[in-house]
């Protein structure tokens, strides 16, 4: 297994830090992952274990404010500074595996920016995977988003730990030990980001219907962060027509980090399996086509 880490430049040239596993020879498809809040790409280990193995090359991005990127910890001035570091982000991967099946995989606010992201883009995503979204209620008290929103345009950068509890997050006792000694983990949170979260979901829940992309979403039952039944509600207003919604009985939030990961990154190994078989038809029904095309005769 190869592995690569680095810095691109993303919106306002902010120093944005990436990580890549992947093999020598060019991989079937190509696995972009996004974090949720207060988290960092590298807790995405158990996937890369999961994936690479299969052939697939996986990246990691650490957001704006996270990890080991630039930025205030939890502060964005606009949303579109997440769109259009996830742009540059999908770019570099494109660079790196030129003419694979690309996938993005977005987790809690990860998902919020990826959803976003296709309504805006017309990326050649073969797909996207949603876990966790926050939509609806979010695990944050109501008095902190409020304190947030009236100090948005005063106070931008004011900051205030979200309350988010990290044994929310999983209940594997290895995985908590790890995140409790992660110096790179935090629970910080800004007005502006607050207010701009609110607003990117508020377009979502309206725009959902134009969402086309094959889509798979996974909710755990015990997420005290993200709503499931808000999940399912979001869910069944998306557009594609390729859709499917799993839930995990007991789950926790990290469903990639949870003691029941293993089926999770097995599920969305069937579901990228199943995209890639109908890619892969679609692009020899289209080849017979032109074939036949071709060999019709010509008029004089």
């Amino acid at each position: 297994m190869n592995t690569k880490s680095g810095y691109l430049f993303g919106a306002k040239q902010h120093r944005l830090y990436y990580r890549a596993w992947f093999h020598e020879h060019p991989p079937q498809a190509a696995v972009a992952i996004i974090h949720g809040l207060g988290s960092h790409g590298s807790t995405f280990i158990n996937a890369v274990n999961t994936f690479v193995p299969q052939d697939y090359a996986v990246y990691v991005l650490d957001l704006r404010g996270h990890g080991r990127s630039s930025g205030e910890r939890g502060y964005i001035n606009h949303w579109s500074e997440f769109r259009a570091d996830f742009h540059m982000f999908l770019q570099l991967v494109e660079y790196q595996q030129p003419n694979v099946p690309l996938f993005a995989w977005g987790h809690s606010l990860g998902g919020v920016i990826v959803l976003d992201y296709v309504l805006h883009y017309s990326h050649q995503l073969l797909g996207i995977i949603v876990s966790g979204l926050p939509m609806g209620a979010v695990g944050v008290l109501p008095w902190k988003l409020a304190i947030a929103s009236l100090l948005s345009q005063l106070w931008p950068r004011f900051s205030l730990n979200t309350g988010i509890d990290l044994a929310s997050n999983s209940s594997d006792p290895a995985i908590l030990l790890d995140y409790s000694q992660d110096p790179l983990q935090h629970t910080q949170g800004t007005a502006r980001l607050a207010t701009e979260f609110l607003r990117t979901q508020a377009e979502l829940q309206a725009q959902a219907t134009n969402i086309r992309l094959p889509l798979l979403m996974l909710h755990g039952s015990n997420d005290q962060t993200a709503s499931l039944t808000e999940s399912i509600a979001f869910f069944q207003k998306v557009g594609s027509k390729t859709k499917q919604h799993l839930e995990y009985p007991g789950a926790f939030h990290d469903l990639h980090a949870d003691l029941d990961a293993q089926t999770v990154l097995a599920d969305i190994s069937q579901w990228l399996r199943q995209q890639l078989t109908t890619f892969q038809k679609t692009k020899e029904r289209q080849l017979s086509i032109v074939s036949l095309l071709w060999s019709l005769p010509k008029s004089e």
